[in-house]
């Protein structure tokens, strides 16, 4: 390992940087390419590693991310706009930096000839609602709640057909995606982008969905932010986290550390595989 470089983008965000600590302690040779976007960074972090290679420039910068590229054996590729933002006005930013970002990387990618592994952060919301089963009529597709129901304090969507309440399940991979707000529409979209990437250069892409992240490095007091870091800054600011509907959600959350570890799997594992997997612990929590 120690003569492959491995490119991680985003290698300075939360998830990002906890892959570069596990690959740098592995010995390879890592690169990072981060331009800090101000909604996730405050400034230069304090825990970035040293043994790390640090390019500090956006991932949609055709020139620089060629110049990332030189030596590089297997691309881990973090950097994107996450959460669901403040509202639709964020739509041309998250395409561009997901999207626009992606698909400037895979060109110079396909330019070198690469062939090597990709790994992209993907994510649950993908899956939109999730997977519900009806008593009556199995497996059903979770229409969208209405105000009226939520008015009344029914959270959970009614079957299509019979109108009981839907039981909430695991969402297997096979699931059939339905992004339902645009940061969903993009993370999508990067997987499909490399899919036809993989299809044309013979790569190997794994998807990893991530489910709900916790752990040190959080982004915090930020809209773009998920969950486990929106409830630790109400908080640390000594104010209740703020529950919507009856606290009854569940969610499965998932440790950064075994998140990062799930990416170096995917990228040096002895066999690569294609395709997405869920990254979470089966165990959902309220």
């Amino acid at each position: 390992m120690a003569d492959d470089v491995i490119l991680v983008t985003g290698g300075a965000g939360f998830i990002g940087s906890h892959v570069v600590d596990e690959l740098v302690g592995l010995g390879a040779r890592v690169r990072i390419l981060d331009h800090l976007h101000p909604a996730a960074h405050s400034g230069e972090p304090d825990y970035l590693n040293p043994a790390a290679e640090w390019l500090r420039t956006d991932v949609r910068e055709a020139d620089e991310v060629d110049r990332a590229l030189d030596g590089v054996t297997a691309v881990c590729h973090q950097a994107s706009m996450v959460g669901l933002g403040v509202d639709f006005d964020d739509v041309a930013d998250y395409v561009s930096h997901n999207d626009l970002g992606t698909a400037v990387l895979l060109r110079k990618l396909a330019r070198r000839g690469f062939a090597g592994r990709i790994v992209l952060a993907s994510s649950m919301v993908v899956y939109g609602e999730g997977r519900y089963r009806c008593s009556e009529h199995g497996l059903v597709p979770a229409p969208p709640r209405s105000s009226h129901d939520l008015d009344a304090g029914r959270f959970e969507p009614p079957c299509p057909r019979c109108g009981r309440p839907l039981t909430p399940e695991a969402v297997p991979e096979e699931a059939t995606p339905d992004p339902r707000n645009v940061y969903a529409a993009t993370k999508l979209h990067q997987e499909h982008l490399c899919g036809a990437f993989a299809r044309e250069t013979g790569s190997t892409v794994t998807a990893l969905r991530y489910h709900n992240v916790y752990g040190p490095r959080m982004p915090r007091d930020t809209p773009y932010a998920g969950v486990a870091a929106i409830f630790r800054s109400r908080l640390e600011a000594g104010e209740s986290p703020l529950v919507f509907e009856d606290g009854g959600q569940r969610r499965d959350f998932v440790h950064v550390r075994d998140v990062a570890h799930a990416n170096v799997l995917a990228l040096t594992g002895e066999r690569p595989f294609h395709g997405a997997l869920n990254v979470a612990t089966g165990i959902p929590r309220t």
